[in-house]
């Protein structure tokens, strides 16, 4: 029976072998399809698992947010055909906040054993550093950038914080970042603590709690550093 396999990948410029199972490696190896978020970076993925990977020989399908829906499910017609697929994201667990959930989904659909391999996760990651509620999380996703929408996303994020004590954790686009967080410290009580996970597992990882109060008066600068954010109180 084939199998669909979700390989992680780095978050950062860091080498494969730090963050990645030896047994992802030898097991990429094997696979010659590949649904990927971007052909460009899942080949140079491949070959920092191994040179040796012949990628011209390699069969690479793009699935990302330009991808109509009615295209995902002809993507695994090579596990229908007998083949194993590998989902290769940009970074990170792919099908998380990640095109390839939607192909997951059709092979759940369709009976095929999906195997989840072991590699960093921006989420579980800061979780674990932030100090916060671990038991009781949400991941929202981005932001709207409508003020409006915004200020009210934010307004039922404290109030679950509050009342349910459960974590908060979102992402913005990088360039957005620091004014993420003067927008925050502007629209939310002094009190609530955030933490600001940056380069998370690269050589630059930076992982800071703070109260909002506190964020105000510190110098930031995460411009086009991929970072998370978490609240919690």
């Amino acid at each position: 029976m084939p199998k669909l396999y979700l390989f992680p990948v780095p978050m950062g410029d860091t080498p494969v072998a730090d963050v990645l199972p030896h047994n992802n490696i030898e097991l990429i190896k094997t696979v010659t399809h590949f649904v990927v978020e971007n052909i460009r970076s899942a080949r140079r993925f491949l070959k920092a698992c191994d040179r040796s990977i012949d990628i011209d020989s390699l069969h690479f399908t793009e699935l990302n947010e330009h991808t109509a829906a009615t295209a995902v499910s002809a993507m695994l017609q090579p596990m229908r055909d007998g083949f194993d697929i590998g989902v290769i994201s940009e970074a990170g667990c792919p099908a998380v906040a990640d095109p390839g959930a939607d192909l997951v989904a059709v092979a759940q659909r369709e009976g095929f054993e999906v195997v989840p391999l072991v590699g960093p996760s921006s989420i579980i990651m800061s979780l674990m550093a932030s100090g916060f509620n671990g038991q009781s999380f949400a991941f929202c996703g981005y932001l709207p950038i409508d003020d409006a929408k915004r200020s009210n996303v934010l307004k039922d994020m404290e109030r679950r914080i509050r009342r349910e004590r459960q974590t908060q954790i979102f992402i913005e686009t990088p360039y957005r970042n620091n004014r993420l967080i003067d927008d925050l410290c502007r629209r939310l009580p002094g009190d609530l603590l955030l933490c600001v996970a940056s380069d998370i597992s690269g050589p630059h990882q930076s992982i800071i709690t703070r109260s909002l109060s506190e964020w105000k008066s510190l110098g930031y600068h995460y411009e086009k550093i991929p970072t998370i954010f978490l609240l919690y109180c």
